[in-house]
């Protein structure tokens, strides 16, 4: 008998999002939380700014640093990767099974400061470090009108 995590209010929930981007009219945009994350399991996360850079740390145990992509498109930062099922041995009965496995995909809106072509990953201990450091910001600048 395979033993799943019983969450009661998942589907409920999905579908108060759907009804409620159906009465708002955004039937074909994506919501907010579907941008910030999908696939089958949302790795926790600490999002922190700090004077000079960007700090976001997520719990990754059991995923393959070799398998994690970072990737900053359009001021959004994605993180994707997965944790694969651990091999059973024969005989081995499982009681109750909480952790999740699969694929997962989080995405992070950067603000314009941020220096993409900077940014830094590192693992340890199961926990993701990912740093965004900060650029000078645009300066405002008074704009002749000659006439």
């Amino acid at each position: 008998m395979a033993m799943t995590r019983y969450e009661p209010y998942g589907l409920l929930n999905q579908l108060q999002r759907e009804v409620n981007r159906l009465f708002n009219g955004d039937v074909l945009a994506p919501s907010e939380q579907e941008v910030a994350f999908a696939g089958d399991w949302v790795p926790p996360a600490d999002v922190a700014e700090e004077a000079e850079r960007f700090l976001i740390k997520m719990d990754v145990p059991g995923v393959n640093p070799a398998e994690i992509e970072i990737t900053m498109e359009n001021g959004v930062l994605s993180v994707k990767g997965s944790r694969e099922a651990e091999t059973k041995e024969a005989g081995e009965g499982y009681r109750r099974v909480e952790r999740v496995r699969g694929a997962f995909l989080r995405r992070f809106a950067l603000p314009d400061t941020a220096e993409p072509e900077k940014i830094s990953a590192k693992t340890q201990n199961g926990v993701l470090e990912i740093v965004i450091p900060k650029g000078d910001k645009a300066k405002p600048r008074r704009i002749s009108v000659s006439g």
